[in-house]
C-alpha cells in the first residue's frame, strides 16, 4: 500500500500535518521507526521548536542518517519550517548549532527591526505572489536551491527550497488553507 512517512521525532507538528494528507486522501504513517521510513513512497519531515533540542532528538533516536538517506534517495521529501532548516548546514538559534548539511546555507536570526514582530507569524508571500502561514524566528539565507523567497523585517529570505525530489519549505502549507492543500495534492502525486 502507498502511503507517506512523517517523521515524529519529538518536534514536528505531526498531527496537522497527518490531518491535511488525510483531507487529501493520502495514507500517512507518524513514525520513529526507520524501516518506516526509509520504505514509504514519500516522506515528511516537519519541525516546530529549536534546532538544537530538534538535532538533540534526532541523534538520540538514531534518527540522523535516516533524515539524509531519505532526503537523497530520490524518493519525494518535503521539509516544514524547522523542518527545512535542518536541512541546511549550521544555525545561529542557540549559540549555533551543526545542521544536517544536506543543502548549502545558513539560518540565522531576523534582526530586530522596528514595526516587525520576532517571531513572524501569519500569512505572507512567496515570490511576491501566493501567501502561505509562517511562524518563525530565525530564516535560511538564500542559496543556490531557492525556489522561493520571501520578504520580512528588511530581509529577503528563502520560503522555498527544492533539490530534485526534495522539496522544502519555511512556512506551514497544513496550516496555509487553500494553497498550502494545493502544494500537498502535488507532493502527493509524485
Amino acid at each position: 500500500m502507498s502511503y507517506t512517512a512523517i517523521i515524529d521525532y519529538g518536534a514536528g507538528n505531526c498531527t496537522s500535518v497527518a490531518s491535511a494528507f488525510a483531507a487529501l486522501g493520502g495514507e500517512t504513517r507518524v513514525t520513529r521507526d526507520a524501516k518506516v521510513i526509509l520504505a514509504a513512497d514519500r516522506v515528511v519531515f516537519p519541525g516546530v521548536g529549536a534546532a538544537k533540542s530538534a538535532m538533540d532528538n534526532l541523534e538520540r533516536m538514531g534518527l540522523v542518517d535516516v533524515v539524509r538517506e531519505a532526503a537523497t534517495n530520490g524518493r519525494p521529501f518535503l521539509g516544514i519550517c524547522l523542518g527545512m532548516q535542518i536541512l541546511l548546514e549550521h544555525s545561529e538559534e542557540d549559540g549555533g548549532v551543526e545542521l544536517l548539511k544536506i543543502l548549502p546555507g545558513k539560518v540565522r536570526r531576523f534582526p530586530d527591526v522596528p514595526g516587525f514582530k520576532i517571531p513572524e507569524i501569519g500569512w505572507n508571500q512567496v515570490n511576491g505572489g501566493t501567501e502561505y502561514y509562517f511562524v518563525h524566528s530565525y530564516y535560511a539565507e538564500l542559496g543556490p536551491y531557492t525556489t522561493g523567497t520571501t520578504e520580512y523585517a528588511g530581509v529577503t529570505f528563502t520560503s522555498r527550497v527544492q533539490k530534485g525530489s526534495l522539496l522544502a519549505t519555511q512556512f506551514h502549507p497544513e496550516k496555509s488553507g487553500k494553497a498550502g492543500l494545493a502544494l500537498l495534492k502535488e507532493f502527493l502525486a509524485c
